[in-house]
Protein backbone atom coordinates (compact mmCIF):
# COMPACT_ATOMS: atom_id res chain seq x y z
CA UNK A 1 0.00 0.00 0.00
CA UNK A 2 1.10 3.08 -1.04
CA UNK A 3 0.73 6.99 0.21
CA UNK A 4 2.26 9.23 -1.85
CA UNK A 5 -0.73 11.95 -1.49
CA UNK A 6 -1.30 12.54 2.18
CA UNK A 7 -3.82 15.53 1.85
CA UNK A 8 -5.87 16.53 -1.06
CA UNK A 9 -7.67 20.62 -1.35
CA UNK A 10 -10.12 20.86 -3.75
CA UNK A 11 -10.68 24.54 -4.95
CA UNK A 12 -14.50 24.21 -5.78
CA UNK A 13 -14.79 28.18 -4.62
CA UNK A 14 -16.10 29.27 -8.22
CA UNK A 15 -18.46 26.00 -8.16
CA UNK A 16 -22.40 25.86 -7.59
CA UNK A 17 -23.11 24.18 -4.47
CA UNK A 18 -22.86 19.79 -4.85
CA UNK A 19 -25.77 17.58 -4.89
CA UNK A 20 -25.77 15.22 -1.79
CA UNK A 21 -24.77 12.11 -4.76
CA UNK A 22 -21.75 14.32 -5.87
CA UNK A 23 -20.47 15.13 -1.91
CA UNK A 24 -20.65 11.71 -1.30
CA UNK A 25 -18.86 11.15 -4.73
CA UNK A 26 -16.23 12.89 -3.68
CA UNK A 27 -15.82 12.19 0.07
CA UNK A 28 -15.30 8.84 -1.00
CA UNK A 29 -12.76 9.69 -3.47
CA UNK A 30 -10.86 11.54 -0.95
CA UNK A 31 -10.94 8.94 1.47
CA UNK A 32 -9.77 6.18 -0.86
CA UNK A 33 -7.15 8.07 -2.33
CA UNK A 34 -5.86 9.20 1.14
CA UNK A 35 -5.78 5.82 1.99
CA UNK A 36 -4.11 4.06 -0.97
CA UNK A 37 -2.68 6.19 -3.95
CA UNK A 38 0.54 5.67 -6.28
CA UNK A 39 1.56 9.59 -7.79
CA UNK A 40 5.13 9.88 -8.66
CA UNK A 41 6.89 12.81 -10.00
CA UNK A 42 9.41 12.31 -12.84
CA UNK A 43 13.28 13.84 -12.01
CA UNK A 44 13.79 17.35 -12.39
CA UNK A 45 16.54 18.56 -14.21
CA UNK A 46 20.24 17.86 -13.23
CA UNK A 47 18.27 16.46 -9.39
CA UNK A 48 15.89 14.07 -8.11
CA UNK A 49 11.96 14.30 -8.49
CA UNK A 50 10.54 15.73 -4.83
CA UNK A 51 10.28 13.26 -2.36
CA UNK A 52 6.62 12.15 -1.17
CA UNK A 53 4.70 12.50 0.49
CA UNK A 54 2.40 14.89 -1.62
CA UNK A 55 0.17 17.21 -1.02
CA UNK A 56 -2.23 17.97 -3.88
CA UNK A 57 -4.70 20.95 -4.66
CA UNK A 58 -7.12 20.31 -7.59
CA UNK A 59 -9.05 23.50 -9.17
CA UNK A 60 -10.41 24.39 -12.49
CA UNK A 61 -8.64 28.07 -13.53
CA UNK A 62 -9.06 29.34 -16.82
CA UNK A 63 -11.09 26.58 -17.93
CA UNK A 64 -7.92 23.97 -17.53
CA UNK A 65 -7.56 21.45 -14.74
CA UNK A 66 -4.94 22.51 -12.60
CA UNK A 67 -2.77 20.22 -10.33
CA UNK A 68 -0.40 21.89 -7.82
CA UNK A 69 1.61 19.77 -6.06
CA UNK A 70 3.65 20.75 -2.65
CA UNK A 71 5.89 18.22 -0.91
CA UNK A 72 4.67 17.63 3.16
CA UNK A 73 6.74 19.69 4.01
CA UNK A 74 4.92 22.87 1.92
CA UNK A 75 7.33 23.34 -0.63
CA UNK A 76 6.67 23.77 -4.49
CA UNK A 77 6.72 19.95 -6.29
CA UNK A 78 5.16 20.98 -9.40
CA UNK A 79 2.42 22.35 -11.22
CA UNK A 80 0.48 21.55 -14.39
CA UNK A 81 -2.43 22.40 -16.34
CA UNK A 82 -4.39 20.26 -17.92
CA UNK A 83 -7.05 20.93 -21.16
CA UNK A 84 -10.73 20.19 -20.12
CA UNK A 85 -11.54 19.26 -23.75
CA UNK A 86 -10.16 15.72 -23.47
CA UNK A 87 -12.05 14.80 -20.35
CA UNK A 88 -15.89 17.20 -21.80
CA UNK A 89 -17.42 13.89 -23.15
CA UNK A 90 -16.34 11.04 -20.22
CA UNK A 91 -17.16 13.27 -17.64
CA UNK A 92 -20.55 14.06 -19.14
CA UNK A 93 -21.12 10.28 -20.25
CA UNK A 94 -20.10 9.51 -16.32
CA UNK A 95 -22.76 11.91 -14.59
CA UNK A 96 -25.27 10.57 -17.27
CA UNK A 97 -25.09 6.77 -16.30
CA UNK A 98 -24.37 7.94 -12.42
CA UNK A 99 -27.38 9.92 -12.53
CA UNK A 100 -29.24 6.95 -13.88
CA UNK A 101 -28.10 4.94 -11.59
CA UNK A 102 -28.86 6.89 -8.67
CA UNK A 103 -32.16 6.24 -9.82
CA UNK A 104 -32.09 3.29 -10.57
CA UNK A 105 -30.74 2.05 -6.94
CA UNK A 106 -34.37 3.61 -5.64
CA UNK A 107 -36.60 1.91 -7.98
CA UNK A 108 -35.24 -0.84 -10.35
CA UNK A 109 -34.25 -4.71 -9.41
CA UNK A 110 -30.34 -5.70 -8.74
CA UNK A 111 -30.07 -7.49 -11.85
CA UNK A 112 -31.33 -3.88 -13.96
CA UNK A 113 -28.45 -1.58 -11.19
CA UNK A 114 -26.00 -4.09 -11.39
CA UNK A 115 -26.26 -3.58 -15.30
CA UNK A 116 -25.94 -0.04 -15.36
CA UNK A 117 -23.20 -0.42 -12.72
CA UNK A 118 -20.95 -2.01 -14.87
CA UNK A 119 -21.58 0.64 -17.47
CA UNK A 120 -20.60 3.19 -15.16
CA UNK A 121 -17.29 1.42 -14.20
CA UNK A 122 -16.43 0.64 -17.61
CA UNK A 123 -17.07 4.36 -18.19
CA UNK A 124 -14.76 5.52 -14.93
CA UNK A 125 -12.06 3.55 -16.46
CA UNK A 126 -12.19 5.50 -19.74
CA UNK A 127 -11.80 8.59 -17.74
CA UNK A 128 -9.15 6.88 -15.85
CA UNK A 129 -7.50 6.20 -19.00
CA UNK A 130 -7.85 9.77 -20.14
CA UNK A 131 -6.29 11.19 -17.28
CA UNK A 132 -3.27 8.72 -16.94
CA UNK A 133 -2.55 9.91 -20.78
CA UNK A 134 -3.01 13.19 -19.95
CA UNK A 135 -0.57 13.23 -16.65
CA UNK A 136 2.28 11.05 -19.16
CA UNK A 137 5.53 12.74 -18.32
CA UNK A 138 3.85 15.20 -15.42
CA UNK A 139 2.95 12.34 -12.95
CA UNK A 140 2.39 8.47 -12.71
CA UNK A 141 -0.35 7.22 -11.26
CA UNK A 142 -1.64 3.62 -11.32
CA UNK A 143 -5.34 2.32 -12.42
CA UNK A 144 -6.42 2.68 -9.20
CA UNK A 145 -5.22 6.67 -8.26
CA UNK A 146 -6.50 7.83 -12.17
CA UNK A 147 -9.97 6.61 -10.64
CA UNK A 148 -10.70 8.49 -8.01
CA UNK A 149 -8.53 11.34 -9.69
CA UNK A 150 -11.10 10.99 -12.11
CA UNK A 151 -13.81 11.04 -9.97
CA UNK A 152 -12.61 14.54 -8.75
CA UNK A 153 -12.11 15.94 -12.12
CA UNK A 154 -15.69 14.88 -12.48
CA UNK A 155 -16.81 16.69 -9.32
CA UNK A 156 -14.94 20.15 -10.22
CA UNK A 157 -16.42 19.47 -13.85
CA UNK A 158 -20.07 19.32 -12.77
CA UNK A 159 -20.16 22.88 -12.06
CA UNK A 160 -17.48 24.24 -14.78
Amino acid sequence: MSKDICAIEIDDSDLPPPTPEIEQERKVAVFDLLEDNSFALPVRDGGDAPAAPYTLHLAIRDRRLVFDVDTEGGEDAAEFHLSLSPFRQVVKDYWQICESYYDAVKTLPPSKIEAIDMARRGIHDEGARVLQERLDGKAAVDHDTARRLFTLVCVLHYGG
